[in-house]
């Protein structure tokens, strides 16, 4: 099993005369000469470099204390995610998925050999701890594949310590850049490597859009934003961290929303095809997202209830159902993950930006043609909300609102998408329709708690449980559900007197 970790550190460039004196540095007790260390990285890409291309490095890397392979995916400047397996003759099948996004149908090769000669010194505080690790690296570099050459230099690099603060970086920086010593232009060895040897044809990159200026040119930087997000969560889903599975599920809801809140921008012919995929992926993501929710408001809600008032075994039925969906929504996803389906639709995505399909209004003033899609789909949410509350309580009610709050969403999508070049009208309009796409989404909620209920004290009553305990969970749902009717008028003429551009 792969085990990750947060690296933060910074390259500095070196001219050979060593590593400056770091006593000054502000925390520093102690600097301990750790020795030096001969490395052995091989790093893998495709013949394309499309791994380079998006700041991805995969190597397999002998001698130091962390042989092995690693994996390592941007976080933000000077800071990455780095996932190691242990040292094997092959690419670990764990890190080759996790790469799979941007590799799609690509072969990994060995591309880039560094062998390093690292001299390497801990900055230690008054209580022993250390704060960074800092090395000299002699490096020589030599293309394996798509090109030809060597290369060497030498550069400083500064580690920040596990869980330490990442201020003190700048404190360290502060002190060696009075010793003459400055940032290296290269964000890894691998990216100079490959820019100091020869040959090699890179991923083709899409051109740069600049600043927007028309309206299709900030439709478009909307929507490659969302496909950069579904690209870069992919590794994060597989992990199962934390909002990763929503988080790529939102992207593809915002990439659906700009599509039809647009389609005097993009041709519908073309967006529409990519919007059903977008549907189903967003769908596959929903089924343990959705029962991760539920099982998380049914768990709280039990606990607010008087322990008198809990009859039966209703913690353990709760807790097996969870389980038992959670098991067989996680494996289902993974397969799609990994299905020729999802890689098309990737690549789909890619070619839609590298060609949009734009038509006549996409060449007008943004603060012309924007306001008026965001209008449109807010005049939805406004007869959607009247619609569903002339309704009387009940499954058409119920309905009614939860297409009002889809529709919410997408209107709050467009705003996002008008923002930059509508400013705050738009940013008003984000906020509002994002607090009223809260407020609806507390409804839908205890409508799919109810109907789970429901099930879960069928099963109970066949089991020969009590089933007491669910009715009154029930009744708190509907109560729930109440009071946010009760609100809502009141509510969205608050959101109309926001929403206004």
């Amino acid at each position: 099993m792969a085990d990750t970790k947060r690296e933060i550190e910074r390259k500095y460039e070196s001219d050979d005369s060593g590593l400056p004196d770091l006593t000054g540095v502000a925390g520093v007790a102690d600097v301990v000469d750790k020795g030096t260390v001969d490395l052995d990285a091989t790093y893998y890409d495709t013949s394309d470099l499309r791994l380079a291309s998006s700041k991805v490095t995969l190597r397999r890397r002998s001698g130091g204390s962390d042989a092995g392979w690693h994996l390592k995916l941007p976080v933000a400047p000077g800071v990455r995610d780095e996932i190691h397996a242990p040292l094997s003759d092959t690419i670990p099948g764990e890190l080759a998925t996790l790469a799979r996004s941007r590799v799609r149908e690509g072969q990994l090769v060995p591309v880039v050999r560094l062998r390093t000669t690292r001299d390497v010194q801990h900055l230690i505080d008054a209580e022993g701890r250390l704060l960074a690790e800092v090395s000299v690296d002699r490096v020589r570099a030599t293309r394996l594949f798509g090109g030809e050459g060597e290369a060497q230099w030498t550069e400083i690099e500064v580690e920040l310590a596990d869980g330490g603060d990442p201020a003190f970086l700048d404190k360290a920086e502060k002190r060696l850049g009075k010793a003459g010593v400055r940032p290296s232009k290269s964000p890894s060895k691998l990216a100079r490597a490959l820019a100091e040897t020869h040959g090699g044809k890179p991923h083709p990159k899409e051109p740069d859009a600049g600043e927007p200026g028309t309206a299709g040119d900030h439709v478009l930087a909307y929507v490659r934003a969302q496909r950069d997000a579904i690209v870069e969560l992919d590794p994060a889903v597989r992990l199962d961290t934390e909002e990763g599975v929503h988080d790529m599920r939102v992207a593809t809801r915002r990439l659906r929303s700009t599509f039809r809140s647009f389609p005097k921008v993009l041709d519908r012919q073309v967006t529409d095809p990519i919007a059903d995929e977008l549907k189903w992926l967003a769908g596959e993501l929903g089924v343990g997202r959705d029962l991760e929710v539920l099982a998380e408001r049914l768990a709280a809600s039990l606990d607010e209830v008087p322990p008198l008032l809990v009859d039966g075994p209703i913690h353990d039925r709760l807790r097996n159902w969870a389980e038992a969906g959670d098991r067989g929504s996680r494996r289902r996803l993974l397969g799609v993950l990994d299905s020729k389906r999802y890689l098309t639709l990737l690549d789909t995505l890619d070619a839609l930006v590298a060609a949009p399909p734009l038509l006549k209004a996409a060449a007008g003033k943004p603060e012309k043609v924007l306001p008026k899609a965001v209008h449109k789909d807010f005049a939805k949410v406004t007869d959607l909300i009247e619609t569903g509350m002339a309704q009387p309580p009940g499954t058409d009610r119920d309905h009614g609102l939860h297409e009002a709050r889809k529709k919410a969403k997408r209107t709050r999508y467009a705003a996002e998408a008008a923002h930059p070049a509508l400013g705050k009208p738009a940013k008003a309009m984000v906020k509002s329709m994002k607090s009223l796409q809260s407020r609806i989404g507390e409804h839908q909620d205890s409508v799919m708690a109810r109907a789970t209920l429901r099930e879960l004290s069928a099963v109970a009553h066949a089991a020969g449980e009590s089933t007491f305990t669910y009715g009154l969970l029930y009744s708190r749902e509907e109560q729930r559900a109440a009071a946010v009717e009760a609100e809502l008028p009141d509510a969205w003429k608050k959101a109309k007197n926001k929403a206004r551009f």
